[in-house]
């Protein structure tokens, strides 16, 4: 998934030499909203592939995001993508490891993930929100080029893991989850089943079914 600000975040910022004749991963790369698949393409890469935890439009290989480099190896590719991921899954450290693992030293990886404020999305899962100053922490062990905020509350990062990359440890390091609605290292059982969370699942399910409906009504017109 990639909003219209991520698209040209990446069209800004990953350079025509950084792509051309370069082995690129795009972590999530179901097209639901848009990608920066057909920009990236244009470039000639030497090979593209998309993976995600479901087939779809834009899906070459179904891979989990935790399990990038036990399927590819380590330092497989040139660039590695992940936008619109991270919010989504529950292990987040697993993710970024393998993010970071996944690209060569001297590679660049391109980020956007969602902020405090913007709605709840479970598709499938919703978990985590991220500021600018959580991905600079998390990505500390690579040279940071550039971070932006989106004004639709999330972030953008381009890194690129240096030739003498040594992974930061995150074991310690808390994030705000809107499942318990408050920084936490970990998602406990017992934050799924707290009203806060509950009165969520119930106004996304509530959403879904408006949609449902007047899409049914539409086509009926």
């Amino acid at each position: 998934m990639c909003n219209v600000r991520c698209i040209l975040f990446g069209a800004i910022n990953l350079l025509d030499e950084e792509i051309r004749d370069k082995r690129i991963l795009e972590v999530g790369s179901r097209d639901v909203n848009g990608s920066l698949r057909p920009f990236i393409e244009s470039r000639k890469p030497s090979k593209y592939i998309g993976t995600d935890m479901v087939a779809g439009p834009g899906v070459d290989l179904i891979c989990k995001a935790e399990e990038l480099v036990e399927r590819f190896g380590a330092e497989s590719f040139d660039v590695v993508i992940s936008t619109e991921v991270l919010e989504h899954v529950r292990d987040w450290r697993k993710v970024v490891s393998n993010l970071k693992r996944v690209c060569k030293r001297g590679g660049i990886i391109l980020i956007s993930t969602r902020s405090i404020g913007f709605p709840f999305h479970g598709y499938p899962h919703d978990y985590w929100r991220f500021e600018p100053e959580d991905v600079e922490q998390k990505f500390s062990d690579c040279d940071i080029r550039v971070i932006e905020r989106d004004p639709d509350k999330g972030v953008f990062m381009k890194v690129v893991k240096p030739p003498t990359f040594r992974e930061k440890e995150l074991s310690n390091y808390g994030l705000y989850s809107v499942v318990a609605n408050r920084r936490v290292k970990q998602i406990a059982a017992k934050d799924f089943r707290n009203v806060y969370f509950i009165k969520l699942i119930a106004k996304n399910k509530a959403k879904e079914v408006l949609l449902k409906i007047a899409q049914k009504l539409w086509s009926l017109v």
